[in-house]
């Protein structure tokens, strides 16, 4: 029976999303084979997997990323375990493994974007050091899974890789399951809303001015950014109050079903960002029957195709009068809406992992 282990520590990051709906579906398509699977997880998400197939077990592998603990400690969990192949998730992982691997590598967002909150001096270093790994992690997997054919291009040229050994698996979408939860803050509110962190790549200030614009004609409107408050998000809240504009809200934590119900009632999905791999919450705005506005940069128009109506995340008056449009066209609307249900039916989790599972037993034949 051939061991693979596969490193799931980012298991509940929204980055941990990938990893556990691959977990998921690679437990129902490859049940009980002659291959054994070992899941590494921290003692925090311990007891969030639960195996499900006689031939997958988990183990405890309490490693933070870019630690000493990492490259020296979790290189020997792995090496004792004695694998056919390992699959990374991230590219944070031991340098030193030379043995059989595969590594998902999400995009280089990092590596081209400052954090206003880190020293600008250690900041580059620890960007400096972010590329040295990612060029050593791509030349010394067998295979790199990237979420997109711009991802794809992009590590090629970045590492200097061939890029026959990167394999596009795209990503998906569900619906949320759970019924829809009012979020009572918006009851009876027109809003304009964004999921996710508020980290620069994001554009979130670019927003705040073009949402400004918007309120000309549509006063009443709310821009409602969606997730954890942090200090991130208290920056932006803070620059939209030094700009003396109004009605941009943070919610905070939601729960599963507010946070369907928030996309279900949304005047406008908004995704301004700069950078993205893969662009998953314009696809989950999509499912729930949102219509989206989306930058045009990077990956986005790979993957939102003609479903979403697409803006220069630079340019803050083309911004406002896209996102104005769809409030006010509701041919436009109803157009979006109807193609992102067309657009999300072809993303599915379940050939990400079957696509997945064929990069593994190639690497294991050669």
């Amino acid at each position: 029976m051939k061991r693979i282990v596969i490193d799931a520590r980012e298991y509940p990051s929204s980055t941990g999303r990938y990893i556990r709906k691959f977990l998921e579906y690679l437990e129902k398509i490859d049940a009980n084979s002659d291959r054994e699977y070992v899941v590494l997880l921290k003692s925090a998400d311990f007891d969030s997997f639960q195996p499900k197939a006689s031939n997958f077990k988990k183990v405890r592998a309490d490693f933070k990323e870019f630690t000493f603990s990492e490259q020296i400690g979790l290189l020997r969990l792995i090496r004792n375990l004695k694998p056919a192949l390992v699959h990374f998730g991230m590219v944070q992982q031991p340098v030193m493994f030379t043995g059989n691997k595969v590594t998902t590598m999400h995009d280089l967002t990092t590596l081209r974007f400052m954090n206003p909150e880190k020293n600008p001096t250690l900041f580059k270093i620890k960007q400096s050091v972010y590329g040295f790994v990612n060029k050593r992690v791509a030349r010394s997997s067998k295979a790199i899974l990237v979420p997109s054919e711009f991802v794809k291009q992009d590590v090629a040229n970045y590492t200097r890789v061939n890029p026959e050994k990167i394999e596009v698996t795209y990503e998906s979408a569900d619906k949320i399951s759970v019924p829809a939860e009012e979020f009572a803050p918006l009851k009876n509110q027109q809003f304009l809303m964004y999921v996710g962190r508020a980290l620069p790549h994001k554009n979130l200030m670019n927003l705040i001015d073009a949402f400004s614009l918007i309120k000309e004609k549509h006063p009443l409107l709310k821009l409602v950014l969606v997730g954890k408050k942090d200090s991130h998000i208290e920056r932006h809240l803070a620059y939209a109050a030094s700009k003396n504009i109004p009605d941009v809200m943070a919610t905070g934590y939601v729960s599963e079903g507010q946070l369907r119900w928030l996309y279900e009632n949304t005047a406008c999905y908004c995704f301004p960002s700069l950078s993205e791999g893969f662009g998953l919450p314009s696809l989950e705005a999509m499912a729930h029957g949102a219509p989206v506005a989306s930058s045009n940069a990077t990956c986005l128009p790979e993957v939102n195709g003609d479903a979403a109506i697409y803006i220069n995340p630079t340019n803050i008056q083309e911004m406002a009068k896209a996102i104005s449009l769809v409030l006010e066209d509701q041919h436009l609307r109803k157009e979006l809406i109807a193609k992102g249900y067309e657009q999300v039916k072809k993303y599915s989790w379940q050939r990400m992992a079957q696509e997945t599972l064929q990069v593994y037993l190639k690497c294991l034949s050669d």
